[in-house]
């Protein structure tokens, strides 16, 4: 379904691409992923608190394992 979506977030995380990240958070039709990558980027971009920032990363992070653990990549013939 959106398993490109989890793929690209997981990838711009990593590498720290937050511009392709908030890209993807507008694109996205996942709106649980768009709402975890808004809380991240949010936490990031306005650091109040290291744990909030670190409890939305996780966040997300679980999210995507999850997602892509339920989702099955589309199959080209």
């Amino acid at each position: 379904m959106y398993y490109q979506d989890y793929d690209k977030a997981l990838h711009y995380m990593i590498w720290g691409e937050w511009d392709e990240l908030l890209i993807l958070m507008v694109r996205t039709r996942d709106h649980f992923l768009s709402k975890k990558i808004e809380a991240f980027l949010h936490a990031f971009h306005y650091p109040g608190h290291e744990t909030t920032l670190l409890e939305s990363h996780e966040s997300l992070l679980h999210y995507i394992d999850h997602a892509q653990a339920t989702t099955q990549p589309a199959q080209y013939v």
